[in-house]
């Protein structure tokens, strides 16, 4: 390393010869927009070898305070992802031997509210539907509701992936948006790509579908009325109008949270809907879905309480 190499040099390289190659397009995107917009500007003529964990935390405080070009403070979940890129791209510089030890080890990321998450219930659910009906915002609904999909691995999904007869499909990939279009990635991890077992009314619908169109195998589900793909923010634009519109107060991405939740609360174990999202590990729907646990703590306890009743009457 030269000794006068700058922190914003060394995220550029950082950028070009770890990021590029080990993450995708979007991904990349988005570290990118971080380095140039957040921490170039305010940190960027730091020598690397100088840099320090105080200047480090100093750097959030100002980006809480100060961070928006607009006036005003970044949100905590934002100055927590410059954290989380900053403190990756430094332990790179430490592996690559550059540093003996990483700064941004000894910074804090501000704490981040937990965001209330909505999701409805079985009535909710079934007014949301019946509004739908007849809406091309309907069989993105349904799935979403009734698979806990993200919105897009459904708008990647192909009729080769779903299997009628059998009553479930595979996700196999996502469609995402970049700055040059759209792309189809796979899943992260070996869990991201699954089989979900489908709901009667899911599979009713799917069928009148392809029953209706007779489509190719490549062909996409859920796509605009030419069989091109429908862009996520798109799908996510219009959903939001129809709500808007309607009353209801979701977003897209709460259909996933009304899946799990109404899961979790009729007893479905907890490796099984983790399974069905696709999170990595069990302990992901454990964190996410919290706030479902103690209506089940108390359920349980009443479980228990008849069984002893029934034990201690014998």
């Amino acid at each position: 390393m030269h000794p006068d190499q700058t922190l914003a040099e060394y995220l550029q390289t950082w950028l070009e010869n770890y990021a590029k190659p080990n993450v995708g397009n979007k991904t990349y995107e988005s570290y990118k927009r971080i380095v140039d917009l957040n921490i170039t500007p305010n940190l960027g003529q730091v020598k690397l070898a100088e840099l320090r964990p105080l200047q480090i935390q100093t750097f959030y405080s100002e980006l809480m305070r100060s961070g928006r070009k607009k006036g005003g403070g970044l949100s905590p979940l934002t100055v927590q992802h410059v954290h989380r890129l900053l403190r990756k791209a430094l332990h790179q510089a430490v592996r690559w031997e550059i540093l003996d030890r990483n700064p941004a080890d000894g910074a804090d990321a501000p704490r981040v509210p937990r965001k209330e998450m909505h999701a409805l219930d079985r009535d909710g659910l079934s007014r949301l539907l019946a509004a739908l009906r007849g809406n091309k915002l309907y069989l993105p609904v349904l799935v979403a509701a009734t698979t806990g999909m993200r919105r897009g691995e459904i708008l990647a999904l192909r009729w080769r992936d779903v299997e009628i007869d059998a009553k479930s499909l595979r996700v196999a990939r996502s469609l995402q948006q970049i700055s040059t279009g759209l792309e189809f990635k796979e899943p992260k991890s070996l869990r991201g790509r699954r089989s979900i077992a489908l709901a009667q009314v899911t599979v009713a619908e799917l069928k009148a579908l392809k029953d209706a169109r007779h489509p190719k195998p490549d062909d996409l589900v859920v796509c605009r009325p030419d069989g091109t793909p429908w862009p996520p923010d798109q799908l996510s634009v219009e959903f939001h109008v129809f709500i808007k519109r309607t009353g209801f107060a979701i977003r897209f991405h709460d259909l996933r949270h009304t899946h799990a939740s109404n899961l979790l609360r009729d007893g479905v174990p907890v490796n099984v809907v983790s399974q069905r999202l696709g999170h990595a590990e069990p302990a992901i729907t454990l964190n996410v879905y919290s706030h479902v646990l103690p209506g089940m703590q108390e359920e349980a306890a009443a479980k228990v309480d008849e069984m002893m009743a029934e034990v201690l009457a014998s």
